[in-house]
């Protein structure tokens, strides 16, 4: 099936995930979220070479996208922590795809090496 942009269904599908989830570090922050609630600093930590301004700028996207929430606590200082949306947990089966393929593919690339 064509849509009115001119591409076939199954390319626009794959080109709307792909702009999601695009980039270096979005998936890992959906990977790190996966495990429980966590605050900026935690995501930072866990993740690990992510700039604060990277960060930021990947979370607010991820929200956008409604693959992440953002709660704000009234706190002093305000506390503020994110979480996974169910939205986010339908991609649980990819990352588990995506673990299994990259095991893979470095014994492939590293001859063997793990």
């Amino acid at each position: 099936m064509i849509t009115r942009e001119g591409c076939p269904t199954n390319v626009l599908a794959i080109k709307d995930a792909l702009e999601a989830l695009e980039g270096r570090w979005k998936l890992l922050i959906i990977l790190s979220l996966s495990a429980g609630n966590k605050r900026f600093k935690q995501i930072s930590k866990e993740i690990g070479g992510i700039t604060d301004k990277m960060l930021s700028k990947e979370l607010k996207i991820l929200e956008t996208n409604k693959l992440v929430k953002r709660d704000v606590y009234d706190t002093f200082p305000p506390t503020v922590e994110y979480s996974i949306t169910p939205h986010g947990k339908s991609l649980q089966k990819l990352l588990d795809e995506l673990y299994d393929w990259g095991l893979r593919h470095r014994g492939e690339v590293m001859g063997g090496e793990k």
